[in-house]
């Protein structure tokens, strides 16, 4: 499916064509096209989407069970988690990197660093 940004869009004031440009949000890349006259920005409304999502998910504190697994301990991932990482990355490899940070604080990295 081709994607509307494809296309050369033209300014609504200044009928110019506008620029593909990307603006860098903390936690994602948003594309947008730019007016070189009248700097009107217009974003995809698919990435503003997937931002809105990101950060409702961001934010949010899961309660989840510590369980015992063999000679090891596993924690459970929210569907909704992994459901936002596997649109973003569109598949989502087998391993994990975990990360013991400090005493309060283990992180776990999806995909390449």
């Amino acid at each position: 499916m081709r994607d509307i940004f494809d296309a050369t869009i033209l300014c609504k004031q200044c009928n110019e064509p506008m620029i593909n440009k990307i603006v860098e949000k903390p936690g994602a890349a948003l594309r947008t096209v730019q007016c070189p006259e009248c700097r009107e920005i217009i974003f995809h409304p698919g990435d503003i989407e997937k931002y809105k999502q990101f950060n409702s998910l961001k934010g949010k504190t899961y309660n989840v069970k510590l369980r015992v697994v063999g000679n090891s301990h596993a924690v459970s991932i929210p569907k909704e988690i992994v459901d936002f990482i596997q649109q973003q990355e569109k598949i989502i490899d087998d391993m994990v990197r975990l990360c013991f940070d400090d005493m309060h604080r283990i992180s776990l990295r999806f995909g390449e660093e």
